[in-house]
Order: C-alpha cells, then structure tokens, then sequence
C-alpha cells in the first residue's frame, strides 16, 4: 500500500503528564496487560490493494493469509477479533468502527507496499502517542525477519487506521511487492510465518513490559480525525 504524505495543518501542544488515564486523543503510555488483539486484513473484496508484476500476488490475498496466521500466533495468550476473515471488502471508516467496539483492546492492520522497485523492508506507521511503544517493537520484530533501510522505517502518519480508532494502533507494512527480490520472499508461505510469529513476539512484549525499552514517548499531536480526502490510502 503506497501512500502519499499530507499537507493538513497540525495542532501541536505542550507535552502534559502521560501517568494517569489519558484521554480518547492517546495522550497516555501504551497499552500494557492488554489481553484483545483486533487483526485487520487490509484491503479485500472489490480492492486487491497492490498486486506485484513479478510474482502477481494480490496484496489482500497476502494481508489475510498473514492475518489469519497471526491469530494462530496469538491463541491462547489473547482473544483475537478478525476485523475480514474472508475476502470481503470493509470500507476505512467501517473498520475503525468495528475496532472501537473492543475497549482494552489493541488494533493491528497488516498490509504489503508498493512503490519504488528499489524501495524494500518492513515500515509501521503510528499516531497515537499510546501506539508508539507497541509500534516501535513491531518494526524492530519485522526488521528481524526482512533487514532494510531502503524504506520509510518507523513513521508517524495520520491516517484513518492510526488516529482514528480510540484504541492503540499500528499499521504495518510486511515489505515491498513491487521489489524484485522481496516480492519473492513475501510469496513464500515459510516468509509469512516467520513475519506472523515475530510480530506475535511484539505484541506479547507490548502486553507484558509496555513502553519500556521502546525509547521516550513522542510529544503529544492535536489533530482532527483523518478523512477520505486528506491521501490516496488513508
């Protein structure tokens, strides 16, 4: 999934306390104890999302073949919440929505990228200050499995499943179909599970230790809820 960066304003406010409740913007610690896990397949249905010239992999097939491996991951130690557990189309808006009915919870949407055909490697994109920890934690997990700095990293991005939902959550980008090389690995099957597996690893980190060694808590961000029109993907 490509994405293009936006030009809305930003509300920047002076850092406040982070102990305490927080509030429903995420200025708060990460979630730590949590024990509901929503797994979001991106795309599906109707939109493919991208489709790699060089293997011809639909880049929903790959998101839910990984959602569901993840959930296997994850069973037994949490409840997992399938937001598409078949190909169907879920629209952006539709997909918080259905987060959102999980308090306590944490929202994973999956995704593989296309772009450059010299870009390559994992990228998580983020929002919410209570989404950092757990964000950081998963792009050090996927860098374990597919090392890369041809690529955006770490980012924090705006966008409808990162500043929307009242949950925690991350958006992650298991690597690029549209390079060469990488399209081959996220083809194979063994690649997959080995990406499902370290990204359960993260979340049980996130669950058991929160923030702590996931470095210090971003500044606070005031900013309207993303909309359709705001990027291409958002």
């Amino acid at each position: 999934m490509r994405y293009i960066p936006f030009l809305a304003l930003l509300f920047i406010l002076p850092s406040c306390s982070m102990t305490g409740g927080g509030d429903h913007w995420g200025n708060k610690p990460g979630s730590q104890g949590f024990r509901t896990v929503v797994i979001d397949a991106g795309h599906g249905g109707k939109d493919p999302g991208a489709v790699s010239r060089h293997t011809g992999q639909r880049e929903k097939d790959a998101n839910l073949d990984l959602a569901k491996r993840l959930r296997s991951e994850l069973k037994g130690s949490f409840r997992t919440v399938m937001i598409r557990s078949n190909d169907r189309f879920v629209d952006l808006d539709d997909r918080v929505k259905f987060a959102n009915r999980y308090g306590g919870a944490i929202l994973v949407s999956l995704h593989f990228n296309s772009g450059s055909s010299s870009r390559k490697g994992p990228e998580t994109y983020w929002w919410r200050v209570d989404s950092h920890g757990l964000a950081v934690r998963c792009q050090r997990a996927m860098k374990s499995v597919a090392p890369s700095s041809a690529n955006a990293g770490l980012n924090r991005r705006r966008l409808r499943l990162t500043r929307n939902p009242s949950i925690p959550c991350v958006l992650l980008e298991g690597g690029y179909l549209s390079n060469s090389s990488e399209s081959r690995k996220i083809y194979s099957a063994a690649h997959r599970e080995k990406l499902a597996k370290t990204i359960a690893g993260a979340i049980r980190d996130q669950a058991a230790k929160g923030d702590a060694s996931t470095g210090p808590r971003p500044r606070f961000i005031k900013a309207p809820p993303s909309r359709a029109t705001d990027a291409p993907g958002s």
